[in-house]
């Protein structure tokens, strides 16, 4: 298997578990940030953006018209390339290249709009079913044709009924009499690929009661397909009904066990979340570039409209929320990694080394596919703006990436379902003793009743932000600690705190990941030549502190009052203390770069 930065891997003894960075110090040497990309990941990123630049973008209004035929002759030709087995096991023809590797080619080939989806469902949730939960036939049956794209996957979870409740779907299985083959019965929505997929993963309903996933292959008795749907945006990619009736699935086509189909729908999503933040940094990147270059070259006033203080601000938010978002995905894509390594070393197979790696890391997944989506929405609504009347054209690809961003907040669970998440996983995994959350929440509880310390302040290399993430981990400790207490088994009815508590989750992580990416920088660079680096990590952390209190604050008030609110909002306002900050003159700095490169670099 390829080896990424073998060097910096060695450093370390064992992978941070997951969201224990809540509650200890994480280290510059423990991070892996893009700047450490070796040059094979550089060669697979840049064919990537070729790819898209030369097949994809000049078809773009014909892949939005579904023509015929295109799509798959596009993936026919991304498989022969190796884009789409990537991270598959050479044994099936694949490349066996390493997670993070994977990683960046989601990203890589996130800018193709529909193309994206179609690739990305393909080589996720249409090919991971069977590679991570197949028997050995399954696998050597489907596995290579799949990552060839002699095959194309698709994915069938949800329906016109469950679609957050995946396991409230109806759709049923039943065993012949013979024990030969499974008869289902229902019907799937929203199908990605679904129009000319050839091989299905179908969940279903054993005897109306057994949550089971079933590979379905195209032509099976009694299985048909409805129309394309009419969609607001990625017009491009196939999403189609599947019916079954009485459909033919030949028993041994079972994935997996009878019963456990939610292993592997969960499973498969905590990856499909990280990527798809991978992919929605792709996109934006893009946009990104478009909005710089529009900025450049119109004119109003006599004068480009990128010297106006207006648009520059826009342009250096964009680098903020891209860099920053950057920054926390690879950082979590090397754990992810190195968690697989670790459990390999250990004798595991690969596919339970590979599921367990993302498991562990679910939150990170989540919080991920919250900040990427949400990412991605910003850039394409600025870049809209940027491009005034002419962002509301068709002639302008920022007016599609406008309309195709939108779906990205609802794919792979709603931004709200994983926000509860988020929360809802850390405090199971606190209550099963996998994270001591108790010992540090008390510890803050403790601090928050005395006198503050006024001693003497640590004045190395941005001491100042290294105190502010550890204050926002203190505040989320403080806030979610106290409504576990006060609220107890009634805490998960009231999502608004809990979307509050994760809000400042996402911001502390990203934060925290920015810190870390500026003190390995200055350390292998110098501070000078940071300087773009550090005015995004500066500015992020000022605007952070204030997303923190405010979502503090608001939890606080919804289920605390009297004398414990007092003190929990005295110490929400200590634990997000910001220092002054010049944002106006950073961000200023951030946009002469971009504006002066003419796009943000990839």
């Amino acid at each position: 298997m390829f080896t990424c930065k073998t060097e910096f891997m060695s450093t370390l003894a064992k992978a941070i578990k997951g969201a224990e960075w809540l509650i200890r110090e994480s280290l510059p040497s423990e991070t892996f940030i893009p700047e450490e990309y070796n040059e094979e990941q550089k060669m697979v990123r840049d064919m990537c953006s070729s790819f898209l630049d030369a097949e994809v973008l000049p078809n773009i209004d014909r892949i939005d018209k579904l023509e015929k035929g295109l799509m798959p002759s596009l993936l026919d030709k991304a498989g022969e390339q190796g884009l789409l087995g990537v991270s598959i096991p050479e044994a099936f023809g694949g490349l066996g290249k390493d997670f993070i590797t994977s990683t960046l080619v989601n990203e890589g080939l996130g800018g193709g709009f529909s193309f994206s989806v179609a690739v990305a469902a393909h080589t996720g949730i249409g090919t991971l079913p069977i590679l991570y939960f197949g028997t050995e036939e399954q696998k050597q049956k489907y596995i290579p044709k799949l990552t060839s794209g002699e095959w194309k996957g698709a994915y069938g979870l949800t329906e016109p009924g469950s679609g957050s409740d995946a396991l409230g779907a109806k759709t049923t299985a039943t065993l012949s009499s013979d024990g030969k083959y499974y008869l289902l019965n229902g019907q799937k929505c929203w199908i990605t690929n679904g129009g000319f997929a050839d091989i299905y993963t179908v969940f279903a309903k054993v005897d109306g009661k057994d949550f089971s996933a079933f590979i379905v292959e195209r032509g099976s008795e009694g299985f048909t397909q409805g129309p394309e749907e009419h969609k607001m945006g990625i017009k491009g990619s196939s999403t189609v009904q599947l019916y079954f009736q009485d459909c033919k699935v030949p028993a041994e086509n079972l994935l997996g066990e009878k019963g456990k189909g939610h292993i592997i729908a969960f499973n498969i999503l905590n990856i499909g979340r990280l990527k798809l933040c991978a992919a929605a940094l792709g996109a934006a990147k893009r946009a990104a570039t478009q909005s710089i270059e529009y900025a450049l070259t119109r004119e109003q006033f006599q004068t480009p409209i990128a010297n106006f203080g207006a648009i520059q601000d826009k342009i250096a938010q964009m680098a903020i929320r891209l860099w920053t978002c950057e920054s926390a995905l690879y950082r979590t894509a090397m754990w992810i990694d190195q968690k697989e390594r670790e459990l390999l070393s250990e004798g595991k197979p690969f596919n339970e080394a590979l599921l367990a790696g993302a498991e562990e890391y679910a939150i990170e997944c989540a919080i991920l596919k919250v900040y990427g989506s949400e990412v991605l929405d910003f850039i394409v609504d600025e870049g809209v703006q940027i491009h005034g009347g002419n962002g509301f054209s068709d002639e302008y690809n920022i007016s599609r990436a406008y309309r195709d961003s939108r779906i990205n907040r609802i794919f792979e669970g709603t931004n709200e379902i994983n926000r509860l998440l988020t929360v809802d996983m850390v405090l199971k995994r606190a209550m099963k003793g996998r994270l001591d959350l108790m010992g540090p929440a008390a510890a803050v509880s403790k601090e928050l009743m005395s006198i503050p310390d006024f001693g003497a302040e640590d004045e190395g290399l941005f001491a100042q932000e290294k105190k502010a993430i550890l204050n926002f981990k203190k505040a989320i400790l403080m806030t979610a600690g106290a409504a576990v207490q006060k609220l107890m088994t009634k805490l998960e009815s009231e999502q608004e705190i809990l979307m509050h508590v994760a809000d400042m989750a996402i911001e502390t992580f990203v934060a925290e990941s920015a810190l870390l990416r500026t003190l390995k920088l200055v350390e292998q660079k110098g501070e000078e030549a940071c300087r773009f680096e550090i005015d995004i990590m500066q500015t992020y952390l000022y605007d952070a502190a204030d997303s923190i209190h405010k979502h503090g604050k608001d939890a606080i008030n919804a289920f605390a009052s009297g004398d414990e609110q007092r003190i929990m909002l005295l110490g929400i306002k200590r634990f997000t203390k910001a220092p002054s900050f010049n944002s106006k003159g950073a961000k200023r700095r951030i946009a002469a770069k971009l504006i002066s490169d003419r796009k943000y670099p990839l």
